[in-house]
């Protein structure tokens, strides 16, 4: 008796990522659920769940157009993500630290009078 061990969630999306960036293509809902099985070995029963992670985390685009759901994702995209993601916590980081020096010099200048 094998046992096959299914795949992670992480796997599914990066398999499922890897099919919109190797077909650099738009696809629909129905076409996703055929290719991802015979192609990346996805459920197909998981497909949606895995394509609306990757639209909720923004690495996936989707529209809806008349009574159509299409998704996209390029390559470049994904790059563009991750760098607008990067300079946001560099901003954040360097608020942070302008905050801490604020917060240090006000603990210097207030002098502590014992009474």
């Amino acid at each position: 008796m094998s046992k096959k061990k299914g795949l992670s969630v992480d796997e599914k999306r990066k398999r499922m990522l890897e099919v919109f960036h190797e077909k650099k293509d738009v696809f629909q809902l129905k076409e996703l659920e055929k290719i991802c099985p015979k192609e990346k070995g996805i459920t197909p029963m998981s497909v949606k769940d895995i394509l609306q992670s990757l639209v909720d985390d923004n690495l996936v685009c989707a529209e809806k157009i008349g009574t159509s759901n299409y998704f996209w994702s390029f390559p470049s995209q994904v790059t563009l993500s991750r760098k607008r993601r990067l300079e946001e916590i560099d901003s954040e980081i360097g608020s942070l630290k302008k905050r801490k020096i604020t917060d240090c010099k006000l603990r210097l200048e207030i002098p502590s009078n014992p009474t």
